[in-house]
């Protein structure tokens, strides 16, 4: 039967199953949707997801000879069987690609032992088969984000089904705080992170690696609800049509936060700037973006956020050693009046958007 996926993907079982999956489909041409998934104990869902990867794989990484398997709903097609399975014969570059890769992924804290032992030895076959050409490739090294075990906690919460206690930085509120969460998958868009239920919010988070100062596997069982996997190839925050509204207005210095953010609507304004429109699980984590923005930008709406971003405008000012109690004052009354971009009494050095300080 459909339906969507009910339990956490480990990418290694993922892996291995998807590599099963091409040995069955090319003995059983036009194999029934329902037959494969309940010969692999998934959904339908989840199989039609790994038949969306599988045409993006293949014998060459310069792109050719993939594999060319879909469906038609009912029945999987694979047109090209025989292509792909002639013997692979590894270029140069091609070989110190797999080697690098495939000792760096045996270095992971989470792999099962089982499966690292396994990896090795794989490993040692392409250097031999490799020769001269596997020298290159020990001259390299990459290292995963993995600090303080969190990525081995993490990567057991979700194989053993378990939640786990984190404390957690935020640098939108500069602050450390305790949770309790359902861990989903993880996931790489620049950095890794853990995609989970936090019971503290009663929604779906995401939470980076190397931001988690503490953390516990706990004995209660990971029971996060029923919900659709994300596709997070363009982007790692994906706003739901739930999420609070906020306005922002920019001028001609800051159309750049169209770019960086995503929104709903940028309408132009007669000055050359912008009024953005979008959503967001956490308006308060736009403060910051408040202050960056100085004179180039203000918060409209919800008002309650565009007072907030006021007083961070005045807790800003008044850090500043040598500001006269008169200059902070002139300021911060520019800024309630909404001055030429609201908190335009934040300045930026002219180091730029990403570099600049109050």
């Amino acid at each position: 039967m459909a339906g969507k996926p009910v339990r956490p993907v480990n990418a290694i079982d993922q892996t291995r199953r998807m590599l099963s999956l091409v040995t069955y489909l090319k003995e059983r041409p036009g194999a029934r949707v329902e037959d494969v998934a309940r010969a692999f104990g998934i959904t339908e869902d989840e199989l039609v997801s790994d038949l969306d990867v599988l045409p993006m794989c293949g014998t060459s990484f310069r792109g050719g000879d993939l594999l060319d398997i879909d469906t038609d709903g009912e029945r999987i097609w694979w047109h090209n069987p025989d292509d792909v399975a002639e013997p692979l014969r590894l270029a140069a570059d091609e070989a110190t690609a797999l080697l690098v890769a495939a000792r760096a992924v045996a270095t992971l804290p989470g792999l099962r032992e089982s499966d690292r032992q396994a990896l090795l030895r794989a490993t040692a076959k392409v250097e031999t088969a490799a020769g001269e050409t596997a020298g290159a490739s020990s001259r390299l090294s990459v290292t995963f984000e993995s600090e303080g075990g969190v990525f081995a906690d993490v990567d057991r919460a979700i194989a053993e089904r378990r939640r786990l206690w984190i404390r957690y930085y935020s640098p939108a509120r500069d602050e450390v705080t305790e949770r309790e969460i359902d861990p989903i998958r993880l996931v790489s868009v620049g950095h890794t992170y853990v995609e989970a239920w936090c019971r503290r919010s009663e929604a779906r988070r995401t939470f980076r690696l190397d931001r988690v100062a503490e953390i516990k596997i706990l004995d209660e069982p990971s029971a996060p609800p029923e919900i659709e996997l994300r596709d997070l190839s363009e982007a790692l925050v994906q706003p739901a049509a739930e999420d609070p509204e906020v306005v922002v207005e920019v001028g001609p210095g800051g159309r750049w936060v169209a770019e960086y953010y995503p929104h709903d609507s940028a309408d132009e304004l007669p000055d050359g700037g912008l009024k953005i429109t979008l959503r967001t699980p956490d308006p308060a984590s736009l403060r910051r973006l408040a202050l960056r923005l100085g004179r180039d930008g203000r918060i409209v709406s919800p008002p309650e956020l565009a007072d907030s971003a006021r007083q961070a405008a005045r807790e800003a000012l008044t850090a500043y050693d040598g500001i006269e109690a008169a200059g902070t004052a002139d300021a911060v009354e520019t800024a309630e009046a909404g001055g030429p971009r609201g908190v335009s009494a934040v300045r930026l050095a002219p180091d730029g958007p990403d570099g600049g300080r109050a």
